[in-house]
């Protein structure tokens, strides 16, 4: 009678607590999604530069060869593919949650039946009471999913692994795109250099004749001395520019996870081709291909997951135990079959008492993680965006630049022709021609930079698009 009504009071309680667990309110809905648009600014071009493999993208051997094996042997690359291994190891983990666990089991058992009677103690132990218990055989372990708490929990980790294969292409198209503007970096400063030591041998031969005409009468002391300072100063800017090219070269190393070493490239930055019409496509297909997007989408799954998992923390788990194998009070008698086989199997049930608090703090916390995850891949869209619509205009503002400071540095060479032959003829000081002189070496390097930041340009719009990782 008294077992009978345990059972009952057992009972009204899980119906009790599934009653509690079930007033759970369902999470909180996020707010709608951005609205995107449906072009970069106007434009409705059907495919994109960022469908185009980097092999293709990049047409210069040297740049591909460097790419390759810093593809190989990065070590930031590397240690996103370790992060990659944790994240599939996980996945496992929860996988098997799902499985029941089985164990081959011995166990051994000696104590008293009874409490010890008086005439059969002796020195406090009961010999006719005493028993012995052995067991050999298998043990499994099941929790019933019934709430789907564990299929929860493993489509979380699922989506997690998936997050981290997109960090490894998300680091991936910053290598790729790295490597390409530290190249075109040290190609600029190539031909900077290369600029710098025509104007230092122009400007050597100014030196000498500005000497000539003052032993001859025709200039005097200061002249000499503002083309000296002129040329002093030309080669301290050619020192300069090697010491910025050894700190490119020891970046683009860094990269390829390798020691300091000469990088090889042959072609001038000027006879690099610059394409003429840059394709965008249109920006659902940026959110497909852009990994930082795809990386937050799958943050985004995973944190909805981890909320379902949390929430059903709430409700009374259940756990089947069953056993087979051999039973036997003697240990010399265990084997002895069919009398020694056991098998059965135990139920049980628990259920959260004192633990609501902090069920309730997870579960609120995993609320808040699911909210900023969803800002989090709203804030990639966004960013994505911005970064293709500045990349592409400064690809075509810097087209244009480069047009005129093209034009520039022609006419300038031409003045300075022409200061040399008025100074010669006595129509222009030599303040002139060192000003002259000055102004073609600055629109030179003006020049270089702008056909770099040119291709930076490019090859930034190009990652934009989500470009660089396969």
């Amino acid at each position: 009678m008294y077992l009978k009504r345990f059972h009952i009071s057992i009972s009204l309680l899980f119906i009790m607590l599934l009653v509690e667990g079930c007033k759970i309110a369902d999470p909180p809905q996020l707010m709608g999604t951005i609205n995107n648009p449906d072009t970069f600014q106007g434009k409705t071009d059907s495919t994109s530069i960022g469908d185009s493999r980097w092999t293709n993208f990049f047409n210069d051997k040297h740049l591909v060869k460097l790419i390759n094996i810093a593809l190989e042997q990065n070590l930031d690359l590397l240690t996103t593919l370790e992060r990659i291994e944790r994240a599939r190891a996980d996945f496992d983990i929860s996988r098997g949650a799902l499985l029941p666990s089985v164990d081959l089991r011995f166990r051994g058992r000696t104590g008293n039946l009874n409490e010890p009677l008086l005439e059969n103690n002796i020195n406090g132990v009961n010999i006719d009471n005493q028993v012995q218990d052995y067991f050999l055989g298998f043990h499994s372990h099941w929790e019933a999913d019934i709430w789907g708490k564990l299929k929860s929990r493993r489509k979380a980790d699922y989506y997690r692994f998936l997050a981290s294969e997109e960090g490894l292409h998300l680091t991936t198209t910053y290598l790729v795109a790295e490597v390409a503007r530290q190249y075109y970096e040290l190609l600029g400063l190539d031909n900077e250099l290369v600029t710098i030591e025509k104007n230092v041998a122009l400007q050597e031969t100014a030196l000498e004749l500005i000497k000539i005409q003052k032993i001859g009468g025709r200039a005097t002391e200061l002249a000499v001395q503002q083309f000296h300072a002129q040329l002093l100063r030309t080669q301290s800017l050619g020192i300069e520019k090697k010491q910025r090219i050894i700190e490119v070269e020891n970046q683009i190393n860094v990269l390829l996870g390798r020691y300091p070493q000469s990088i090889t490239r042959d072609i001038s930055i000027l006879d690099q081709h610059l394409p003429e019409v840059v394709k965008v496509g249109v920006p659902s297909n940026m959110l497909f291909r852009r990994p930082d997007i795809r990386q937050a989408e799958m943050v985004l799954f995973a944190s909805k997951f981890d909320v379902e998992a949390a929430r059903a923390e709430f409700y009374p788990s259940f756990t089947i135990t069953p056993y087979a194998g051999v039973h036997s009070h003697n240990i010399t008698t265990i084997l002895n079959a069919p009398q020694s086989l056991i098998f059965g199997f135990i139920t049980g049930a628990t259920a959260p008492i004192f633990e609501k608090r902090r069920i309730r703090a997870n579960y609120n916390r995993s609320i808040a993680f699911n909210k900023e995850a969803f800002y989090n891949y709203q804030n990639a869209i966004l960013t994505g965006y911005e970064e293709v619509t500045s990349s592409l205009n400064r690809v075509e503002n810097f087209r244009e630049i480069y047009y005129l400071r093209e034009q520039e540095t022609a006419v300038l060479l031409d003045a300075v022709s022409t200061a040399n032959a008025l100074y010669s003829a006595g129509y222009a000081s030599y303040l002139e021609v060192i000003t002259a002189q000055r102004s073609v070496l600055d629109a030179e390097l003006s020049m270089t930079n702008t056909r770099k930041d040119a291709f930076i340009a490019i090859i930034d719009l190009y990652r934009a698009l989500g470009g660089g990782w396969y």
